[in-house]
């Protein structure tokens, strides 16, 4: 068991962040509903756009304006499954635990709840994360750097990404701590919520290797091994026992998304900057070299399942070629959790001015790309 672990401290320190988080952005959707009407011409591409609520009342400043990009994917797969081919390439358990929770509460209240209470978990296991990396360290830069990143408003959007953060660091924690089944039990569904989350079998065969390594019975180690890639493989089987297209062919013929190498990806991103400077590719860029630096290559004592697990999710990011190059980036990399760890050890050295500052400046960014995504500006909203 983890040494100096303080769990009350540890959950008021991660329900004070998420609470805050939700208000803050709440208020600000519920601001910007007043003065964002956007025209039929930025949001013509997406085939659900015809059902948007009204842009008027209370209901719509609450829920209403977070309707916006995939979210009306997942809510239409809630309400409807997959009844669309383009359909596949969103992961199926967010939308199915929707369709649970709306009986109760409405669809789109449903999903923001999930996200919430999910985003609560995600906080929580990065504080357990750094409490293994730095037992006499406090966790609460390290959890306000992952809080005012750049596109964490996702985290309380009708997205998985705080669905599937929390799958992941909670998976790792308790394989460190040696609970099997617990670690199995979030892989699965982690691999059920989006491709990232099949990613943790790589910190899952490391730590299970460690195990036995260390003498300890390799069996009960193995299990999560086994188990995390049968969330993903699983829904591939069903699609393809339903007749409906592959997740790769879904993206290449629905999403203009192909798969490459990622040296090929880079090199193209790269050449692409030097014709003509685009401040989205180069943001991008930007946060590809922070979270290598600080995932995969800047601490020597970093363990070894987290230079791999972050080096696969930014391989993963850089497997797929869409245009815009690398649209969305600053947003896959969220599960990098490693780079999060060190960036808030690297933290701790800071001056308490010095820090406010730089998360003032984090967060100034995290909601002028918000605007940007309530305004229906892809282009803007790293999405």
């Amino acid at each position: 068991m983890l040494r100096n672990w303080k769990p009350r401290q540890d959950w008021k320190i991660a329900f004070a962040v998420t609470a805050a988080l939700r208000l803050l952005y709440s208020a600000f959707a519920a601001g910007a509903a007043v003065f964002v009407h956007p025209s039929a011409s930025l949001i013509q591409s997406n085939v659900f756009t015809e059902n948007l609520p009204a842009h008027a009342g209370w209901h719509y400043a609450l829920l209403g304006i977070w309707a916006r990009f995939d979210t009306l994917w997942y809510l239409h797969i809630a309400c409807h499954g997959y009844d669309l081919p383009a359909e596949v390439v969103f992961y199926p358990l967010y939308p199915f635990l929707t369709r649970g929770l709306s009986i109760l509460i409405g669809p789109m209240a449903a999903a923001l709840l999930i996200s919430t209470v999910a985003a609560f978990f995600y906080f929580l296991g990065l504080i357990r994360l750094v409490r293994h990396e730095f037992p006499d360290q406090p966790p609460l830069r390290t959890v306000t750097l992952a809080a005012m990143w750049p596109a964490t408003f996702f985290l309380f959007a009708g997205y998985t990404e705080s669905l599937a953060l929390a799958l992941i660091v909670w998976c790792v924690a308790a394989a460190r701590e040696e609970r099997w089944v617990v670690a199995a039990a979030c892989a699965f569904a982690g691999g059920l919520t989006r491709s990232a989350g099949t990613l943790t079998i790589v910190p899952l065969a490391i730590i299970a290797w460690k195990t036995w390594r260390a003498g300890r019975e390799r069996y009960p180690a193995m299990c999560p091994v086994l188990v995390a890639p049968l969330g993903t493989l699983g829904y591939w089987f069903w699609l393809h026992q339903t007749g409906r297209p592959s997740v790769v062919t879904a993206y290449r013929t629905y999403w203009s998304t192909e798969l490459a190498s990622p040296w090929t990806t880079l090199s193209l991103a790269i050449h692409s900057l030097a014709r003509h400077f685009d401040p989205q590719l180069a943001t991008s860029l930007l946060a590809l070299i922070v979270f290598f630096v600080a995932g995969v290559a800047a601490r020597r004592r970093m363990r070894i399942e987290d230079r791999c697990f972050s080096a696969a999710v930014i391989a993963q990011i850089l497997l797929r070629v869409c245009l815009p190059l690398l649209l969305g980036t600053p947003r896959y990399l969220l599960p990098v959790y490693p780079a999060f760890i060190t960036m808030g050890n690297w933290a701790e050295r800071m001056e308490g001015k010095r820090f406010a500052f730089l998360c003032g400046a984090l967060f100034a960014l995290n909601l002028v790309w918000m605007w940007a995504f309530l305004s229906w500006r892809a282009f803007l909203a790293i999405i």
